[in-house]
């Protein structure tokens, strides 16, 4: 089989408890009352599209569109804005992720800033038609910090897959 250009070593499968845990955490940290900062980074989507990317049979649109509702009813929105936005992302996701791990984690920083822009622009345009005020040009940097911050989600939520099973000096993998 050949392996993709980003992948330094092999990878040990993810422990579905670890991705439920993340997922949890940064859902958790969305939750804290940081006050409306239009350029705050939405963690919760940027794991989720990390998982969408990096393991799509087990968190999948259905995981994001849940997550969605559960933002939905924390902030008080629109119910279905954040589930509608995390949807399309998830979607995005998985329909890339292939193509995505044959780059290094700054390439992958680069490609998904698009995919940032389009979650947080389909929220803002739900957010417009049922009547909020523009949140101001500051909203723009939000899926900037995102992208920045995906090689610090990568090494963080990639962490656990690469340690070696059974450390062994003969064994080159």
């Amino acid at each position: 089989m050949i392996m993709p250009r980003g992948s330094d070593q092999l990878l040990l499968p993810a422990n579905p408890f670890f991705i439920g845990l993340s997922l949890l955490v940064a859902f958790g940290l969305n939750l804290l009352p940081l006050g409306r900062q239009p350029a705050m980074p939405d963690l919760l989507a940027l794991v989720l599209v990390f998982w969408n990317v990096h393991q799509p049979r087990r968190v999948g649109v259905g995981v994001a569109f849940l997550f969605g509702l559960l933002m939905d009813v924390h902030e008080g929105a629109l119910l279905g804005q954040h589930a509608l936005a995390y949807t399309l992302l998830s979607f995005v996701a998985i329909t890339i992720h292939r193509r995505l791990l044959w780059f290094g984690v700054v390439e992958q920083a680069v490609q998904i800033v698009p995919v940032f822009f389009l979650g947080h622009g389909v929220s803002l345009a739900v957010r417009m038609l049922a009547g909020d005020m523009f949140p101001g040009w500051w909203m723009l940097l939000a899926p900037v910090f995102e992208a920045l911050l995906w090689p610090v989600a990568a090494l963080l939520l990639l962490a656990p897959q690469r340690r070696a099973p059974d450390p062994d000096q003969n064994r080159p993998l």
